[in-house]
C-alpha cells in the first residue's frame, strides 16, 4: 500500500467511524477560543495537504516549529521571571530580592502609570493615587539607582515593560550600570520598546506614531552598536490579545508590527542579520491548551519564513523566534479567586509545551491589587513545580505529531497570514494605527466576548456557571475566610515628590538645562539618533519629565481615533 493509498484509507475510516459516533450520541459543534471549528476526531488525513516533514523539522532547525534550541529545556529550563514592582524604588528593590531568594532567574520590572507615560511624579496632570500604584515610580537616575542597589547589574537579565519613554529607561539603565563599574557593553535584559501595540491596545503612548516610531529605531540602532547583549525590544502580541483580540490576530498583528520595525531599521544602512538576533516577542496564553501551544508554534514558523523569504537572513539566529509568554490577565476572575491558581496552571503549561524561553504566572489576587508576597510566591512555585515536577521538560515538544495540534498549527498560520494580508492591504501597520482601523477591531471583539459571558455562552467556571452561594472573594463576601490583599501605602506620592524636589534642588541645573537644549536641537533636526543626548541628560539627572516634555514640543502628542 502506497502512502497515498494508506491515506485515502484513513479519511475514510475518519468519515465512517465519525458518522457512527455521532449517530450514536450526537454532540454539537466545538469551536476554539478564536472561534475556528473542532472536528470530533483528527488523523493523518487531516495533515496530507501539508508538506509534513518539512513543516515540522527538528527542533533548533529551520522552520523552529519545534523550538529554537535543539535540547530546548532538558539543557536550560526557560527563565522564570515573575512581573513585579510597586511603591518606591526602595519598595520594589526588597521585592526584587524576596524573588531572587526564592529561586527567580531573572527580573521583570513594572512601572507605574505616570512612569509610562514619560510624567514626572509632581506632574500636576495625574492623579495622585497613581504614583507608584499598578508598578514602580521613577522619576530620575536616584530612582533606578535604587531600584538595583546591591542587585548586580552584570549578574542578572533585566526585562523592562516600558514603551513610550523608553529611551529615558534605556538610558538611566546604562547610567546605573556605569555606577556599579558595569559597561554597557556586559547589560543583558530586554526592553519592550513596541509603541505600535500601544496605539491598538494598551493606550500609554505619548507622541503621535512616526515620531514614536523614529524613537524605537533609534533604541534598536543604539543597542546593536552599543549595547549587543541587550534585546533593544520585545514586540507584544500580549497586550492586543488582553484587549480583545484572537489567537490568530495576536500572531498577525505582532508580526505585521516586527515587519515595520525591520523595514525601519533597514532603512538606517543595517543589514538585517546585524540586529534581527536581538529581536524578541511577547505572546499571551490563554485557556485553550491547545489552540495556546499550537499558536505559540505556528508564530514561530511564520517568522522563520518572513525572516528568511521575505528579508533575505541567512543567519539562523535571525530566524529564530525567542519568547516570553505570560498567562492572559483577562481570564483571572474576583470572584472564587483561588480558581485562578488552577487557570494561570493550565496557561503556564500551554506556554511551556509551546516552547517558551521566558514565562510569568500571574497571581491569583490579580484581579484585585498587585501581588502579596505570598500569592506572588504561589505563582512563581506554579512555574517551579511545573519545571521539576511535572516531566514536561523530559522532551523536547512533547506535544509535536499530535495530528489535533499540527492541524491547528497550520490552521492558526494560514489565518494569520490572511489577517496579515489584510493589515498589508490597508496601507501597513502605520497607516492601520492612525485610522484606528485594528483598534476598533479590537474593541468590537472584546464587547463581543463580554457579551458571550454576560449570557452563559462562553462558560468561566464560577463566575457563570458552578457558582458558589458560600465561597468568598477577596473583600471577604461569603461564609469563607477573608483574604488578604497588597495594600498601597497611602505614604508613596509624598515620600517620592519629597525626593523629586531635593533631585532638582541639589543638582547641577545649569548642566541639566545645557543637555536638555542639545536634546532639543538633535530632535529638531530628525536626522541623529537621540539616544546619546538622552543618556547626557540622565546623568545630569534630568528628570523623565523633562525629557519626554522637551519631545513632546518638538513631536506633539496623539490621540487615537475610535469609530467604534
Amino acid at each position: 500500500m502506497t502512502l497515498e493509498e494508506w491515506l485515502d484509507k484513513v479519511e475514510k475510516d475518519k468519515v465512517r467511524w465519525t458518522g457512527e459516533c455521532l449517530n450514536k450520541k450526537p454532540v454539537g459543534p466545538a469551536f476554539t477560543e478564536s472561534g475556528m471549528p473542532v472536528e470530533v476526531l483528527y488523523t493523518p488525513a487531516d495533515l496530507k495537504t501539508s508538506n509534513y516533514f518539512k513543516d515540522i523539522g527538528n527542533p533548533g532547525e529551520y522552520p523552529f516549529t519545534r523550538g529554537v534550541y535543539p535540547s530546548m529545556y532538558r539543557g536550560n529550563i526557560w527563565s522564570i521571571r515573575q512581573y513585579a514592582g510597586y511603591s518606591t524604588a526602595e519598595e520594589s528593590n526588597r521585592r526584587y530580592k524576596f524573588l531572587l531568594e526564592n529561586g527567580q532567574t531573572g527580573l521583570s520590572v513594572a512601572f507605574d502609570l505616570p512612569t509610562q507615560l514619560g510624567l514626572d511624579s509632581d506632574d500636576p496632570s495625574i492623579i495622585e493615587e497613581e504614583v507608584g500604584r499598578v508598578g514602580v515610580a521613577l522619576d530620575s537616575l536616584q530612582d533606578m539607582e535604587m531600584l538595583f542597589e546591591d542587585i548586580p547589574l552584570d549578574r542578572i537579565t533585566t526585562s523592562f515593560t516600558i514603551n513610550a519613554p523608553t529611551v529615558v529607561i534605556l538610558a538611566m539603565y546604562i547610567a546605573a550600570g556605569e555606577k556599579q563599574g558595569v559597561p554597557m557593553q556586559k547589560l543583558k535584559g530586554t526592553l519592550q520598546n513596541d509603541i505600535l501595540k500601544e496605539y491598538l491596545a494598551r493606550g500609554t503612548y505619548i507622541f503621535p506614531p512616526r515620531p514614536s516610531l523614529k524613537l524605537t529605531t533609534d533604541v534598536i540602532e543604539f543597542c546593536s552598536r552599543n549595547v549587543p547583549k541587550f534585546n533593544p525590544i520585545s514586540i507584544s502580541g500580549y497586550h492586543v490579545r488582553e484587549a480583545g483580540a484572537n489567537a490568530y490576530q495576536e500572531v498577525a498583528y505582532a508580526l505585521s508590527e516586527a515587519k515595520t520595525y525591520v523595514d525601519e531599521v533597514l532603512k538606517r544602512g543595517l543589514h538585517v542579520d546585524e540586529f534581527a538576533p536581538r529581536l524578541s516577542f511577547i505572546f499571551s496564553s490563554g485557556m485553550d491548551l491547545f489552540e495556546e501551544v499550537a499558536k505559540h508554534r505556528a508564530c514561530r514558523r511564520l517568522w522563520a519564513r518572513i525572516m528568511r523569504d521575505e528579508y533575505n537572513s541567512r543567519d539562523p539566529q535571525s530566524q529564530r523566534m525567542r519568547f516570553f509568554a505570560g498567562c492572559n490577565g483577562t481570564t483571572l476572575t474576583a470572584k472564587e479567586p483561588l480558581n485562578n491558581i488552577i487557570r494561570t496552571t493550565i496557561e503556564c503549561l500551554a506556554t511551556i509545551l509551546g516552547g517558551a524561553q521566558s514565562c510569568h504566572v500571574m497571581s491569583f489576587d490579580e484581579a484585585y491589587a498587585i501581588p502579596t508576597e505570598e500569592s506572588a510566591r504561589v505563582a512563581l512555585r506554579t512555574q517551579q513545580i511545573i519545571a521539576f515536577e511535572s516531566g514536561v521538560t523530559n522532551s523536547v515538544d512533547p506535544l509535536g505529531g499530535s495530528y489535533y495540534v499540527e492541524f491547528l498549527t497550520n490552521k492558526v498560520e494560514e489565518k494569520a497570514r490572511e489577517e496579515m494580508g489584510w493589515v498589508e492591504e490597508n496601507g501597513g501597520m502605520v497607516a492601520c494605527v492612525e485610522k484606528g482601523l485594528i483598534h476598533n477591531k479590537i474593541a468590537r471583539q472584546a464587547y463581543e466576548k463580554e457579551k458571550k459571558i454576560r449570557s452563559g455562552e462562553k462558560v468561566v467556571v464560577g463566575l457563570n456557571k458552578f457558582v458558589a452561594d458560600d465561597c468568598c472573594d477577596t473583600k471577604g463576601a461569603g461564609k469563607g475566610p477573608e483574604m488578604n490583599l497588597h495594600k498601597a501605602d497611602p505614604e508613596v506620592y509624598s515620600r517620592q515628590v519629597k525626593r523629586l524636589k531635593s533631585i532638582k534642588r541639589n543638582r547641577d541645573n545649569s548642566l541639566v538645562k545645557e543637555t536638555l537644549g542639545n536634546l532639543e536641537k538633535a530632535a529638531r533636526k530628525d536626522i541623529e539618533n537621540l539616544m546619546p543626548y538622552v543618556i547626557d541628560a540622565v546623568k545630569a539627572y534630568a528628570t523623565i519629565g523633562e525629557i519626554t516634555g522637551v519631545l513632546r514640543e518638538v513631536y506633539g502628542t496623539f490621540k487615537c481615533p475610535t469609530g467604534i
